[in-house]
Parts: C-alpha cells; structure tokens; sequence
C-alpha cells in the first residue's frame, strides 16, 4: 500500500500542527507547503525536511504529486482553495468553519460532488475520546435518546484579541453545534439566542444559544471569551447530556493536568493535539489517520459528515440573526 501524499495549505499555528502530525505518520509524504509568509515557509520546510514551499496555493493545483489538501487559512479564506482543489482532482480536509458564509459552504459541496474526491470538514472532536463516547453511549441507547444537551466553552479572555477576528459562533461555538448536531442525530427547528459584550469588542464574548431540534432533543451552547488568564486555565470545557434512562457528560479544566511551578499554574490539554519525546497522538492525529485511510482504501469517509457542517453554518447564522434581532428564528 502506498502513501497519501499532502500538502497543507496555511502555516498558523494550528496548520503547523497539521505539518507535525503529518511528519509523524509513516503512511503520508508531505509533498509541500504554502503560506504566504516567506519566513515561516522556510522554517517550518527546513525543520520537517519539506522542499516544496510555495507562496501562492494557485501554483499547487497542476502539480499531480498532491493527494490531499489541507486547507488551514484563516476563516473567511477556505472557499477559493477549497474548490480549486477539488476540481484539480484532490482530496480536501477543510478546518473548522468550513465557511463563514453558507452560500460558500453549499458551493464547496456541490464542488466536492462534481468531482468524486473527498471533502471532509475538521470537526476534530468527533476523535476525541471523550466526545466520541458520549456519542457511542447515545449511538447504543445505553442511556436512552437524549431529552436536552448543554455543551460548554470557555476561553481565556487574553486569546480573544486574537480570536475576535470573528463571531465567536464561527470560531469555537461551531465546535459545539456539531457535537449537538452529532449527538442528536437530527436537525435544528428553531434558535433563540444571546450575545453580550463585556469587553467592548465589535463581536460579543458571551453567546447563549438555545437550540430546538426537529426530533424534539433541546440544546443550550455556551461559548465565552472571560475566564480570567490568572486562572491559567488554557480551556474549560464542557458536556452534559441528560437523556431518556440515565446521562452522560464531562468537565475539562478539573480533570486533565495540571503542573504548578514557581511561576504560577499550567494547564496543558493533551486530548487535541501534543508532541512527548517526538510521538505525536491526540485526537487530530486520530483524525488524519483515519482520513488518510479512507483514501487509501477509496472509502467514502462517514464519520464526518460535510451536510452536518453546512447545517452548522446554518445554524450558526440563525444563531447571529436572533441574536441582534431579539428574536426566535425558523430555520
């Protein structure tokens, strides 16, 4: 068998972790990177030994040495390179959002069925071992179907300077719509929504979301921006499920590790993505591993869903409209 051969498009810090994870597995080949900035280009290629770098994603399409593209740009810059992509006759993993336009997102799947290659979106949770056995617990009917959902994400107030880029529903609520659209195995109805603004900034860094699905299952998605960074909590997250004979749930930021030194308190979340003596594990290796294998094998992947996506910017649209409207919203 032979192996997946990559190109990561976008060199933030979260597409550089794509590069790690990728120079970690034995069944891909990096065949190149783009970025636009030249410095970072040439770091990241001389540290993983990658020789094709380019700067302009336009100069990857002809090449016929690409099985698959990983699309890590900014948000508001997956549609281009997406669909250029898959009309070139590659694969493509888009991270999260896959849009923030729903037009886009329709665009890109209509994209992805013209030309038979695989378009999977990066909901890397749905490989996170915790999520993913919430969803197995419900998938079994262990505990019945669920009745209502409450997920939960808190971020230091320090990483929303950086993150306010955008609607918070886009940049870490859309983690949420997709484990509630996941687990409830239905479609959303109705969306009322809250937003709060206590920074000031032009997006707000509070969002309560109350979600009604067609199968009757209700959702509340909390997404805030306020932990305090003497917290030093990196993230705190979320998940309660109550359901039909029993619940299922969990709560991030007093279970994992935590380190004290001299200089206060460290939190590091290990579940996503970390590097220990060069191995390279978390659920987003989990995730391009299996991806990687659908190619392998020509395997349609199903664990991730593309529609489920397009609903989660649906959704998250909805979310926006009433929440500067004041009002319940139909979808």
């Amino acid at each position: 068998m032979g192996k997946v051969r990559v190109a990561v498009v976008g060199l933030g810090s979260w597409g550089e972790c794509h590069v790690e994870t990728y120079a970690a597995m034995p069944e891909v080949e990096i065949t190149a990177i783009c970025d636009t900035r030249e410095e970072v280009l040439e770091r990241v290629g001389n540290k993983y030994g990658i020789k094709n770098r380019f700067s302009d994603s336009d100069q990857l399409w002809e090449r016929d040495d690409i099985d698959l593209v990983n699309i890590v740009t900014y948000e508001n810059a997956h549609c281009d390179p997406t669909i250029k992509a898959l009309k070139s006759g590659k694969h493509v993993l888009v991270e999260k959002p896959v849009s923030t336009q729903l037009h886009e997102a329709k665009e890109m799947w209509e994209a992805a069925k013209s030309s038979g290659k695989f378009l999977v979106p990066g909901h890397v949770l749905r490989f996170d071992a915790q999520y993913a056995e919430v969803f197995e617990t419900l998938r079994s009917e262990k505990i019945g179907k669920p009745v209502t959902m409450l997920l939960k994400r808190g971020r230091p107030r320090s990483l929303f300077k950086l993150y306010s880029r955008i609607h918070p529903v886009y940049e870490s609520a859309v983690h949420d719509l997709d484990m509630a659209i996941w687990y409830s195995g239905s479609r959303v109805k109705s969306v009322r929504a809250y937003a709060r603004s206590v920074t000031g900034a032009a997006v707000p860094d509070m969002l309560w979301s109350c979600l009604e699905f067609e199968n009757g299952v209700i959702g509340i998605i909390e997404s805030n921006w306020l932990i305090s960074d003497q917290a030093a909590i990196g993230m705190t997250d979320a998940v309660e499920i109550t359901a039909e004979k029993g619940s299922a749930g969990f709560e991030t930021s007093r279970s994992g590790l935590q380190i004290w030194s001299e200089e206060g308190r460290f939190t590091p979340a290990l579940n996503v993505h970390t590097n220990q003596n060069g191995r390279v594990f978390g659920a987003l290796r989990e995730q391009l591993t299996y991806l990687c294998s659908c190619i392998l094998r020509n395997e349609e992947p199903s664990y991730v869903s593309f529609p489920d996506a397009i609903h989660g910017i649906e959704v998250a649209e909805a979310i926006i409209r009433s929440s500067e409207t004041n009002q319940e919203i139909y979808l």
